[in-house]
């Protein structure tokens, strides 16, 4: 029963952590509306760290399909032949550890003062838990001078996916909430 608790506890923080706000950056004296086609910038995807366990091709894949298109939607358009785009598109896979202080209480008395308590004493138990954190960045920068113009990141709890539908839904969620404020108003 206690582990129960304890584990309903942890996952209600731990979800907590989950609801975190996509972050957004832009330079604002940039014409957003004269940016119509976009290009990837070499490398497309950087992995940081640059881990064996966490770099794929498949997940690579799945970010640049996602963020293909969710600028399609945006009326942005692939440059033609391959060529420089009016934005160079560059994303991140950032992958770190995290920990969060979890308390349990249980046991305690029960009462009052004019008839006394009775019941257990009361216990707390402390823990540390370590979870891993994914955040994608996308940046992108303006095609003629290479500098910054739009960055968005959203982070999420890493979870073992048990299928690649699941996780190609889980990037294309986190990449459509990124992308949901570009361009900016």
């Amino acid at each position: 029963m206690f582990r129960r608790l304890a584990l309903l506890a942890v996952a209600a923080l731990l979800s907590a952590c989950a609801a975190n706000q996509v972050n957004h950056d832009f330079d604002a004296s940039r014409d957003f509306a004269a940016y119509r086609s976009w290009s990837w910038k070499d490398p497309a995807l950087q992995y940081r760290p640059d881990d064996p366990r966490i770099k794929s091709d498949l997940t690579e894949q799945r970010i640049r399909q996602a963020v293909a298109d969710q600028l399609d939607q945006r009326g942005l358009r692939p440059a033609a032949g391959g060529g420089k785009g009016d934005l160079s598109v560059q994303t991140y896979l950032i992958v770190e550890d995290r920990q969060q202080q979890v308390t349990t209480n249980y046991g305690g008395g029960w009462g009052g003062p004019w008839n006394g308590y009775w019941g257990a004493p009361m216990y707390n138990e402390t823990r540390n838990i370590t979870y891993k954190v994914a955040t994608i960045q996308i940046d992108l920068l303006d095609g003629k001078d290479g500098k910054l113009v739009w960055r968005g990141s959203d982070e999420q709890m890493l979870s073992n996916r048990p299928n690649p539908a699941d996780r190609s839904n889980a990037i294309r969620e986190t990449v459509a909430r990124i992308l949901a404020n570009y361009p900016p108003r």
